[in-house]
């Protein structure tokens, strides 16, 4: 759940978006400003702040919050 809501702040950040509003279902397809250039900023938001690195293909699967936090706890695990 940390590692969500730490996700959370950074998104809120890179979109605009208040973190509150944010779950682990949101995707770009819920959040107007998640385009692929919104995209590229939050996977370099989310490497300069857990400190993971991820390559494209990787960053294809990020379809939606949660994925993503699963994907980063996963690296952080590993």
């Amino acid at each position: 759940a940390q590692t969500f809501e730490k996700l959370a702040a950074v998104a809120a950040d890179v979109f605009q978006v208040p973190a509150a509003s944010l779950t682990s279902d949101s995707s770009p397809s819920s959040i107007d400003s998640w385009d692929s250039i919104q995209h590229l900023n939050l996977v370099l938001a989310i490497e300069g702040e857990f400190g993971v690195g991820f390559d494209p293909e990787e960053m294809d699967q990020m379809t939606s919050l949660g994925a993503i936090a699963t994907m980063i706890e996963n690296k952080q695990s590993s």
